[in-house]
């Protein structure tokens, strides 16, 4: 199912539409074959970081690197099931769950203040000070029950980014 003169089957098709439980079409996962193909340039049946790196939107994101360590390698099952998580359809559990998996940046299951501060820094570069950013996350966590000390498991990130109070427009002032 990996290199790109090979066909997927109707079994193919099911057996990944099972796998990112259903939130592609047949038709668009045929559509993602055909880019996974053009991307696995070596028809090696996975796809590296330098091919995902090819991809410009991918290339520009300021978690590229983050990213990378979760794609890198990704059969063209665990392809779709990555690019699932980007679908409208995806829960927001899934959203969260991946969002936490880019904080994590040494997966042990556990994101630290630290850890969320180094992908603000990556998102907002010098747009906003560490000073400021310390304070807006500092306030987030406050208002969901943490605090810079707590060390949030998947459970607890979900809480925080469900947080029925979190005000997520926090306003930063522009020195």
């Amino acid at each position: 199912m990996g290199n790109a003169s090979s066909m997927l089957t109707q079994y193919d098709i099911e057996d990944v539409q099972d796998h990112c439980n259903h939130l592609f079409t047949q038709q668009e996962i045929v559509s993602l074959y055909q880019r996974f193909c053009q991307l696995d340039r070596n028809s090696k049946g996975f796809i590296s970081a330098d091919e995902f790196l090819s991809v410009p939107e991918f290339a520009m994101n300021p978690l590229s690197q983050r990213l990378l360590k979760m794609v890198d390698g990704l059969n063209f099952k665990d392809f779709v099931a990555f690019l699932s998580t980007f679908s409208a359809k995806a829960s927001a559990a899934q959203k969260i769950e991946l969002i936490f998996k880019v904080y994590d940046s040494d997966c042990n299951g556990k994101v630290t203040f630290d850890n969320i501060m180094e992908v603000l820094r990556d998102l907002t570069g010098s747009f906003i000070s560490d000073k400021q950013r310390e304070e807006v996350l500092s306030q987030v966590l406050h208002e969901a029950g943490y605090t810079r000390d707590s060390l949030l498991l998947l459970n607890d990130f979900i809480k925080i980014m469900d947080h029925p109070g979190l005000k997520m427009e926090v306003e930063v002032p522009i020195d």
